[in-house]
């Protein structure tokens, strides 16, 4: 990379830096059914930029009309990040990227036999031709160059490691290893990296998809294994399942791995909440990192372990990324959250009050499919009193 993020403190793990490559503004946005507004596309660059992502992939130039102009136009706006745009293996389209003004680009190209011969059909030694020519192109025009082995995880590796040590000799900076389909598992990605990385001694970029729930878990093993870069989205919006989430990876590496990339977590359920308008997309409850039920405690036993000390039940505060604790009222719940709940209204519940209260909680609940809000528990409460002949307010 080029841009001044490259002078902030990373942290190093065997001498590798870790950088983020955010493509939600092109791969993102190739969600079936997704189109974000050109006004949208810039304040998803703007919040990415402020979040700490060091390079934003802001689409594909040679689209031409609205997408070149919005590439351009984040290209120009100074970010911290650097500004990659996404090219195929073709001189022209790399020739659409320049006019934007971006300082790096992605140059894709499929390297699995099964893409080789049915979707470009034509053989290895062209696909090596075609890579070479382009990549040698952009860098005679001072362009930071990551190669895209699309496919890469379905790739024979002897090739992928000929691919692969062609870029480098044609100047290319990193190659992103593609889980196009989403197949691999942690153990095998682990041991394909390692291969890799050990073969050819150039940055990689992990660039995983969740057909089968593990994106994210592939793009830690790649780490694991000696990749230096992973590409994400927010929310993990991408093609079919999606992409590794941009909230899971960085929170991940922070508290699995211990590499902390300073990012700026607490903005993060306000740039879900921002790219799941804009994308059409709700966030589902249960999401992880960013969902709003992460926080949510309704179970006695996790809610008078949380109520005692927040640790016992989280990992780290909802405040890190945006959100808020909430103890739920509900089936589930238990004595210590129905006092803890009354404590909020200024009401010092005994026991005795506490589990009648409960009992009847509970009961309604079952009767309504689902936990309480706060007025119905208000509710349950003046009526108990009145039951017992007390004044009520």
């Amino acid at each position: 990379m080029t841009k001044s993020s490259l002078s902030k403190d990373w942290f190093l793990m065997g001498g590798a830096k870790i950088y983020v490559v955010d493509t939600t503004l092109r791969d993102g946005e190739q969600t079936a059914g997704v189109v974000f507004a050109n006004q949208e596309k810039v304040q998803i660059a703007r919040y990415l930029d402020e979040l700490g992502v060091d390079q934003i992939e802001a689409g594909i130039p040679v689209m031409g009309g609205h997408e070149k102009e919005c590439v351009k136009y984040i290209a120009s706006l100074g970010l911290k990040a650097s500004i990659m745009a996404w090219n195929r293996a073709v001189i022209s389209d790399i020739q659409h990227s320049l006019d934007c003004g971006v300082d790096a680009v992605a140059i894709s190209i499929s390297t699995s036999d099964i893409h080789i011969e049915h979707k470009l059909q034509t053989t290895r030694e062209d696909v090596l031709r075609r890579m070479s020519d382009a990549v040698s192109f952009a860098k005679d025009h001072g362009l930071y160059v990551s190669v895209n082995a699309e496919d890469a995880s379905r790739t024979n590796m002897e090739f992928l490691i000929e691919f692969a040590l062609s870029a480098k000799h044609c100047g290319a900076d990193r190659l992103r290893f593609c889980d196009t389909v989403g197949i691999l598992d942690p153990l095998t990605t682990f041991r394909k990296i390692k291969t890799l990385r050990d073969a050819v001694e150039m940055d990689i970029e992990m660039h995983t998809h969740n057909d089968f729930g593990m994106a994210t878990a592939n793009a830690l093993a790649g780490i694991y294994a000696g990749a230096n870069h992973v590409g994400v989205t927010v929310n993990g919006l991408g093609e079919r399942a999606g992409n590794a989430c941009l909230q899971e990876v960085v929170m991940a590496l922070k508290y699995l791995m211990n590499i902390n990339l300073n990012f700026k977590t607490e903005k993060f359920r306000e740039v879900a909440l921002y790219v799941a308008g804009a994308a059409g997309r709700k966030i589902p409850p249960s999401k992880p990192i960013v969902g709003s039920n992460i926080f949510a405690h309704e179970s006695g036993i996790h809610g008078d372990g949380v109520l005692k000390n927040p640790l016992t039940y989280e990992v780290f505060k909802p405040e890190e990324v945006g959100l808020e604790r909430q103890i739920v009222i509900g089936k589930h719940s238990g004595s210590a959250a129905i006092k803890a709940k009354f404590r909020e209204y200024g009401i010092e519940l005994t026991e005795q009050e506490a589990d009648a209260l409960l009992e009847r909680v509970r009961a309604t609940a079952v009767d309504m499919k689902r936990s309480l809000f706060d007025k119905e528990v208000v509710c349950i409460y003046e009526d108990y009193l009145k039951e017992r002949g007390e004044n009520v307010g």
